[in-house]
Parts: structure tokens; C-alpha cells; sequence
């Protein structure tokens, strides 16, 4: 991954913590789904997964995730996927490891957001095309 693309993916999780309630978008075409099951492997590294699907884009779009574990006002940075806004639904896989062990296997909440860097302005401003909050449970892997 060129410094470039890892800019836009770290650029893409942490504007995932602006991004808005699902009800507050406005194309219904536009979805990200999220698994009911997470994978936590031995070494800490979390693995997510679900769908999305979106159009347009002419930016770079990310389908970026997060976790919340016990202390809802931790939340960690779970990967980022570039997405394909062609109106297909695709699959989205993320992965990340927090700091050492501060996932255990059990219920988890996590966010998925599908956004979008829209640089039309002149500044890369963030465009949410879709986004989901879930109940998960972390599997050990």
C-alpha cells in the first residue's frame, strides 16, 4: 500500500467517528451490512466482515469499521477496504489489531460506514453513502 492510499484509509477510520446515524441518509440503494460474527485471532488481530453496496463516487471510497468492547467510550479502529461504488453489493473484509489484549472473545458493537474522500471543493471533505451499527460477537480464531 502506497503512503498515499494508507493516508486515505487512516483518513477514512478516523472520520469514521463523524459519520452520521443510518436513518439520516438519504439514498436507500446505498447499504453496508455487518456479520453477527467477528474472528479475534491468538495475537490480537480482529477480523470483520459484511457487504456494501453504493454508486457514484468520484473520490476514493472506503468501507471503514469500528468496536466497541464493555467501555462503549473506547472504540477501535477495525481496518479499511477501498469500495467499488459501481451499484453492485459487494463483500468488505477489515482487519486490525488494538493494543495487546484489549479484546477478549464475546459481545462486541460495531459501526461500518461506506465513505467516501470528495475533493470537488478543492479539500478532501467526507460524503457518507451508507452506514450501520450492530451487535457482534468476537469468535476466538
Amino acid at each position: 500500500m502506497s503512503l498515499r492510499q494508507a493516508t486515505m484509509v487512516f483518513t477514512a477510520s478516523l472520520l469514521l467517528c463523524t459519520a452520521p446515524a443510518a436513518d439520516a441518509l438519504a439514498d436507500p440503494h446505498e447499504t453496508v451490512t455487518i456479520d453477527p460474527a467477528g474472528r479475534l485471532a491468538p495475537d490480537g488481530t480482529v477480523t470483520l466482515s459484511g457487504t456494501y453496496q453504493c454508486t457514484g463516487g468520484t473520490g476514493p471510497v472506503f468501507v471503514s469499521s469500528s468496536l466497541t468492547q464493555g467501555n462503549q467510550s473506547v472504540r477501535y479502529g477495525i481496518g479499511g477496504t477501498r469500495a467499488v461504488c459501481d451499484g453492485e453489493q459487494h463483500a468488505w473484509t477489515n482487519t486490525g489489531r488494538p493494543s495487546p489484549a484489549a479484546l477478549k472473545p464475546g459481545a462486541g458493537h460495531v459501526e461500518a460506514s461506506v465513505m467516501e474522500l470528495d475533493s470537488r471543493s478543492g479539500l478532501p471533505l467526507p460524503r457518507f453513502h451508507a452506514s450501520q451499527r450492530q451487535d457482534v460477537v468476537l469468535t476466538q480464531s
